[in-house]
């Protein structure tokens, strides 16, 4: 029990080791230029190198044997020949069988010259005749007969007048006797039989050529092949290395001057040596880097010009717009003792007048994040509380103006977060608004979700919705979905915007999805407690209704549609 226990733990630990590798070559693979080039010349050189070696093999080895196989079948011809006339000649007839059998065994062996050129197997057929005297049996010169294959004695008794050749494996023994292992081989041979007749009865004689050196000849080639090929794939790799090294190196110094030059240091160059095509990238990549500079520089310059002059202007525009707005409200106090049109000229005054000073406070307001002096005064809220504080703020307009009803999803529980409340409640009404805008006229959902470390704020309408890509542009300053379309409160284009550094300034999110004809969700995110740094929201920012839209609310009844309906006023 304990040893596969340990052998279960060792293979769980040898197959971590293999995952981790298997993941760093990953890693490397994606992440290296060089390595994607070094190994890829690997295994192509591999592969062809083996496909080559295979076929200069396969060719040697092909050769060898088939002039092994020519010269074999020509030697045992004339073995062959020489056996039947010395086996039908006037001294045969008279001689002792077993001597006769064995003097041709010997004399064709001497013919031979070398001991290792082949070796003789006289044998009779599997089904003797009975004629055939007795005690007539096998001759052979070392080699066993189980060198020779069931299959190539049935053929050569089937077809007697034939000479028939087939591949064996050796099989070594005594002289005269079976091979003492079956089975056990000494090497690959050829076996070439013919059948040859004795008076009345037959003997089936068998050259076996060895084809051992053709073996070790193919062996040695095989050895050389696969060192040259090693030797060959070793020296590719190292010539890819240093050509992509030379190459890739330009290419990993342009990315660090990049990447130093998107942190900001605008300084950084790349190095230009010599005239070829990698100097003129580096000098390239260096004038496209000065002239990025001298534009972000420009850039630089105009933005901070743009912003000191709207804080400027809206600091100036601060003390005229106080006397004006104080004139206004006399006048519009007093709007009832005027004629009509000057008392409407009064409220169209006292209106614009407060739009403008809205206006203008969310200018003073961006002025504020541009120079980094917004400050966030935190307290524990319960922003179920704001939302509902807003939500009532709100309401009359979006009721007498849009036609639109508030749907309200509170939890039970409290959802208490350390927040800025004046901020809070500017991005809930921003929301709002801009969900009135767009919403088409159907219900605004406003939806509020707690967990451990976040609370979250859904906006939800139906309206319009977003095209691909505007969901980022949402928040840019100054943006508008649809400029063509009227609006009906007006503004700057600045709520969203404001709402997103407000957000950024809890350490929150404010994000927003959206498609086509299915409406749009805006979701706020922060945390818990202060200076905590989110990971996860309470609340889906694809609402789970997404395919699911209201129909729109129906036009509202006139005077003549009620009476014909027997529910209007008597006249």
């Amino acid at each position: 029990m304990y040893g596969t226990a340990a052998a279960a733990g060792a293979l769980r630990r040898i197959w971590a080791g293999v995952r981790l590798g298997i993941r760093r070559v990953l890693r490397a693979w994606r992440r290296s230029l060089l390595f994607r080039v070094v190994a890829g010349t690997l295994v192509l050189s591999v592969l062809v190198l083996v496909l080559v070696g295979q076929l200069v093999l396969t060719g040697v080895r092909d050769g060898l044997v088939d002039a092994k196989v020519a010269a074999s079948l020509a030697r045992a011809e004339v073995g062959f020949e020489s056996a039947r006339t010395q086996l039908t000649s006037e001294q045969a007839s008279s001689a002792d069988v077993g001597q006769l059998l064995t003097q041709v065994v010997t004399d064709l062996r001497n013919q031979a010259g070398r001991t290792d050129l082949y070796e003789i197997v006289l044998m009779p057929p599997p089904a003797t005749d009975t004629s055939t005297p007795a005690g007539r049996g096998l001759r052979t010169t070392g080699v066993g007969v189980n060198t020779i294959p069931e299959e190539l004695v049935r053929a050569l008794s089937e077809r007697p007048e034939q000479t028939i050749s087939r591949f064996v494996a050796l099989c070594y023994g005594e002289p005269g006797e079976p091979c003492p292992e079956p089975g056990r081989d000494a090497g690959p041979g050829l076996a070439v039989g013919k059948q040859l007749r004795l008076g009345t009865g037959s003997y089936q004689l068998y050259f076996v050529f060895p084809l051992t050196e053709e073996a070790k000849t193919v062996s040695l080639v095989r050895g050389r092949l696969i060192l040259g090929g090693a030797a060959m794939t070793l020296l590719l790799a190292a010539i890819a290395f240093l050509v992509a090294r030379s190459v890739v190196r330009p290419v990993q110094s342009a990315a660090k001057v990049a990447e130093r030059l998107a942190a900001g240091r605008l300084s950084e160059r790349m190095t230009e040596k010599g005239e070829d095509e990698l100097a003129r990238l580096a000098s390239s990549f260096n004038e496209m880097a000065s002239a990025l500079a001298r534009q972000i520089r420009q850039l630089e310059d105009l933005s901070r010009l743009q912003r000191r002059f709207v804080s400027d202007v809206s600091h100036e525009l601060r003390t005229p717009l106080t006397t004006i707005r104080m004139a206004a409200d006399v006048l519009h106090s007093a709007r009832e003792d005027f004629a009509p049109p000057v008392a409407r000229s009064a409220e169209l005054m006292h209106t614009q007048v407060e739009r403008f000073e809205a206006m203008l406070t969310e200018l003073l307001e961006i002025s504020r994040f541009d120079a980094g002096a917004a400050v966030l005064e935190p307290d524990p809220v319960d922003l179920r509380d704001v939302v509902r504080r807003v939500v009532e703020a709100v309401e009359p307009i979006a009721t007498e103006q849009y036609s639109t009803r508030f749907r309200l999803d509170l939890p039970d529980t409290e959802c208490i977060a350390e927040v800025d409340t004046r901020r809070i409640e500017r991005i809930v009404r921003n929301l709002l608004f801009n969900a009135l805008e767009h919403g088409e006229g159907r219900d605004v959902l406003v939806r509020v979700a707690a967990d451990e470390t976040a609370v979250a704020l859904a906006v939800r309408d139906y309206g319009v919705g977003l095209r691909p890509g505007e969901a980022s542009l949402a928040f840019n300053r100054f943006w508008r979905a649809d400029p063509s379309r009227a609006r009906r409160s007006g503004g700057t284009g600045l709520g969203l915007s404001i709402s997103r550094e407000d957000a950024r300034l809890h350490g929150g999110w404010l994000q927003a999805w959206g498609e086509p004809r299915a409406g749009a969700q805006f979701r706020l995110t922060v945390p818990r407690i202060a200076g905590t740094v989110l990971t996860t929201s309470p609340l889906p920012l694809e609402p789970p209704d997404r395919h699911v839209v209201p129909p729109l609310p129906a036009e509202p009844e006139t005077g003549e549609d009620l009476q014909r309906a027997g529910r209007g006023p008597d006249v």
